[in-house]
C-alpha cells in the first residue's frame, strides 16, 4: 500500500506540473482483479479476487494462518462452494428450526398428527428463507441466518396453558383422534391463529423500536460489560438441552464432536489435491476441504454411521432402550406422509385472532430477542472480518427482524424469527464469512419449505448427531462473548464484580423461576406472563444487570472499556463501512432528505464511495455533492 501510495503521489505531481495543476486519473498497471487488503496479527495479506468472483490463488489464500478468513464478507466464492456451504448453515440451524414446531405440537393438540407437524416444519423453513434474504440484502447486511426463536416458545406455552386454550382430553388419545375431521382441524387451527395474532401485534413493536432508531440510541449506553453477559448467556443456559440431545447416545455424539474438532482444528491446513483446468491445460491445486466444510463433513459421516448401525440392527429397536433415537428410521413416518410439493402461503390456517394476554407475553419475548440480536450483530461482524455495525445498520437489522416476525405470524409458523447464534458459531469454525453463502442458505431454506419430502428427509438426522454439533457450536459462541472483555480493565474490582454477578444471576435466577413458577403470581395474568418470560431468559437477566450496573457504578471510560469499545464499535460512516452496510442498488440520496432517517446509511463529509462500487456516482456526501469521477476517490 505504501509503495502504491508513494508512486501515485509522484505521478500525480508530475502530471500536475504538465497539465495546469489538474489531477487526472492515473493509469496504474494493476491486474484486472479486486484487491482486498487486511492485516491479521501483524501479517499483511493481499487477497486477489479474480474479476470479482472471490477466487483465491490455488483455491486458498497464500498464508493460511489460524486467524485468517478464507472468504471475507464481500468475497464471492464459486457457486458450487456457496451451495455446499449454504447446506452446512442449513444443517447447523436444522435442530432449532425443527425443534420449535415439535415443542409446540403438544399444546397445539397435534401430538398425534405428524403430517401437520411436517407442514409447520416446512412453513418455518420457508419463512426463515424469506427473512434471511431480507436481512442479508436490506437489514444489517451481515451473513446471519434468520430462524425461529426460543424466546417466543415460553410465552406461547404460557398462553396455550390458559384454561380457555387447554387441549380437550380426547385429543391426547390417539384412538379418538381423526386428523381429517373438521372438529379436530378447528381445535388446533384456532390455537395457532391465536398465536399468529399475538406475534403479528408484537412484531409491530419491534419494527417501531428498530426503524425509529431507539436501539441505536440505547447503543450509546451499551458497552463490553453489557454485551459480554448477553452473548455468553445465549449459549451457557443451553448446556442442558445440548447435553440431553447428545446423551441419547454419547458414542454417536462423541464421534460427531471428534470429527468436527479433527477437521476444523487439526486438519485445517491440509490441502486436498483437486484437478483444475486453466490456461488451456489441466493441473492440480490444493483445496482446504476440512477447513471449509468441517461441520458438513462431520454431520454426513456421523449420519452415515447411524445409518449403518441401523440397517445392521446394532442400535436397539425398543423405543425405551438407550440409544434408540440414534436410529435413522425413528422419524420415517414424517418422510412417508409428507407430500412432494406444498407451497406455504399467508393465512393458510385462517384469519388470525388477538388476545391481550398473548400480546403481552410475546412482547416480553421480543425484548429478549432484540437484546440477543444486537449482541449477535457484533459477534458476527467480529468473526467475518467486517467493520462493527454502525447504528443505522443495527436499526435496520432490528426493524427487519420485526418485519420477519410479522411475516412469520402471517404465514402461521407459530413462532417469530431472530438471528441464529449457532450459525455465528459456524462462521467462527469454518472462517467463511461471505455474504453470498448466506444468500445460498436462504434460497435453500425456501426450497426446503416447498419440497416437503426433502425437508422431511433432513428432519431425520439422529438426535445425538445434532447434540454433538451443538456442544461445539455453543462453546464457540460462549468464547466469542467472553472475548469482548479484552476492551475492559479486568484488574478492576468493579469490572470483576459486574461481570461475575451478571453471569451468575443469569444462570441462577432463571433456574429458580423455572422450578418455582407459582411464586410469581401477582393476580394479573398478563403481568405474570411478562415477569416469568423475562426472568426465565438468562441473556435478558445477565444483560440487564450488566447494563444497569455498568451505567450506575462509578468508573472511568478507560476502566469500563468504553473508549476503546467506542473506537471499535462506532466507526465513522466511511466509504469502507458503507460498502459493507450500505443498501444495495439504492442511492443514498441528498443529506437533506435522508439525514433524519435513523436507518438510512450516509457518508461523512469528504468521503466518497469506493471506486468501481455500485455506490460510486450514486451517493452524495453530506454536502449533497456527487463525486465527479472514480479517480477522485482514495485508492
Amino acid at each position: 500500500e505504501e509503495a502504491l501510495s508513494l508512486g501515485s503521489r509522484k505521478r500525480v505531481g508530475e502530471a500536475g506540473g504538465s497539465s495546469g495543476g489538474r489531477s487526472p486519473l492515473i493509469p496504474l498497471k494493476m491486474p484486472k482483479c479486486v484487491f482486498s487488503c487486511s492485516q491479521q496479527r501483524g501479517d499483511d495479506v493481499l487477497n486477489c479476487d479474480n474479476e470479482g468472483q472471490g477466487r483465491k490463488k490455488d483455491g486458498q489464500s497464500r498464508s493460511p494462518s489460524s486467524s485468517q478468513l478464507i472468504y471475507s464478507i464481500l468475497d464471492i466464492p464459486p457457486w458450487y462452494l456457496c451451495i455446499l456451504m449454504g447446506i452446512q448453515h442449513f444443517l447447523t440451524a436444522l435442530g432449532g428450526l425443527v425443534a420449535i414446531p415439535l415443542i409446540l405440537a403438544k399444546d397445539l393438540c397435534l401430538q398425534h398428527d405428524p403430517l401437520t407437524q411436517s407442514y409447520l416444519i416446512s412453513t418455518i423453513f420457508f419463512v426463515s428463507g424469506i427473512c434471511t434474504l431480507l436481512q442479508v440484502f436490506f437489514g444489517v447486511r451481515l451473513p446471519i441466518l434468520q430462524g425461529g426463536t426460543f424466546a417466543f416458545v415460553a410465552p406461547s406455552l404460557s398462553m396455550l396453558s390458559l384454561p380457555a386454550w387447554k387441549c380437550p382430553e380426547w385429543t391426547f388419545n390417539a384412538s379418538l383422534v381423526n386428523t381429517s375431521s373438521p372438529e379436530f382441524t378447528e381445535e388446533w387451527q384456532k390455537r395457532i391463529r391465536e398465536l399468529q395474532g399475538a406475534i403479528m401485534v408484537a412484531s409491530c413493536v419491534q419494527m417501531l423500536v428498530g426503524f425509529s432508531g431507539l436501539i441505536g440510541f440505547l447503543m450509546r449506553f451499551i458497552g463490553p460489560l453489557t454485551i459480554t453477559p448477553t452473548i455468553t448467556l445465549v449459549a451457557l443456559p443451553l448446556f442442558d438441552s445440548a447435553g440431553d440431545s447428545a446423551g441419547v447416545h454419547w458414542g454417536v455424539a462423541a464421534t460427531t464432536i471428534f470429527l468436527i474438532v479433527l477437521f476444523s482444528q487439526y486438519l485445517k491446513n491440509v490441502g486436498i489435491p483437486v484437478p483444475v483446468y486453466g490456461g488451456k491445460k489441466c493441473h492440480t491445486s490444493k483445496f482446504h476441504l476440512f477447513q471449509v466444510f468441517p461441520v458438513l463433513l462431520a454431520l454426513c459421516l456421523s449420519w452415515l454411521l447411524c445409518f449403518v448401525l441401523t440397517i445392521t440392527n446394532a442400535l436397539p429397536t425398543a423405543p425405551t432402550a438407550y440409544g434408540h433415537l440414534s436410529r435413522t428410521d425413528t422419524k420415517g413416518n414424517v418422510l412417508s406422509q409428507a407430500p412432494w410439493f406444498r407451497f406455504p402461503y399467508p393465512g393458510q390456517w385462517g384469519v388470525p385472532t388477538i388476545s391481550l394476554a398473548g400480546v403481552f407475553g410475546i412482547i416480553a419475548g421480543v425484548i429478549s430477542s432484540m437484546v440477543e440480536s444486537v449482541g449477535d450483530y457484533y459477534a458476527c461482524a467480529r468473526l467475518v472480518g467486517a467493520p462493527p455495525p454502525p447504528r443505522h445498520a443495527v436499526n435496520r437489522g432490528i426493524g427487519i427482524e420485526g418485519l420477519g416476525c410479522l411475516l412469520a405470524g402471517a404465514w402461521g409458523t407459530g413462532n417469530g424469527t431472530t438471528s441464529y447464534s449457532e450459525n455465528i458459531g459456524a462462521l467462527g469454525i469454518t472462517r467463511v464469512g461471505s455474504r453470498m453463502v448466506m444468500v445460498a442458505a436462504g434460497c435453500l431454506l425456501l426450497l426446503m419449505g416447498v419440497f416437503g419430502k426433502i425437508g422431511a428427509a433432513f428432519a431425520t438426522i439422529p438426535t445425538p448427531v445434532i447434540g454433538g454439533m451443538f456442544l461445539v457450536m455453543f462453546g464457540v459462541i460462549t468464547a466469542v462473548g467472553i472475548s469482548n472483555l479484552q476492551y475492559v480493565d479486568m484488574n478492576s474490582s468493579r469490572n470483576l464484580f459486574i461481570f461475575g454477578f451478571s453471569i451468575y444471576c443469569g444462570l441462577a435466577i432463571p433456574n429458580w423461576v423455572n422450578k418455582n413458577p407459582e411464586r410469581l403470581h401477582t393476580g394479573i395474568l398478563q403481568l405474570d406472563q411478562v415477569i416469568q418470560v423475562l426472568l426465565t431468559t438468562g441473556m435478558f437477566v445477565g444483560g440487564f444487570l450488566g447494563f444497569f450496573l455498568d451505567n450506575t457504578i462509578p468508573g472511568s471510560p478507560e476502566e469500563r472499556g468504553l473508549r476503546a469499545w467506542h473506537q471499535v464499535q462506532e466507526p465513522q460512516e466511511t466509504a469502507a463501512t458503507l460498502q459493507v452496510y450500505g443498501l444495495p442498488c439504492l442511492p443514498c440520496g441528498p443529506a437533506a432528505r435522508t439525514r433524519h432517517l435513523p436507518f438510512w446509511p450516509r457518508l461523512e463529509a469528504g468521503e466518497a464511495p469506493p471506486a468501481g462500487s455500485q455506490l460510486a456516482g450514486l451517493c452524495p456526501d453530506s454536502r449533497g455533492d456527487t463525486p465527479k469521477a472514480a479517480g477522485a476517490t482514495k485508492l
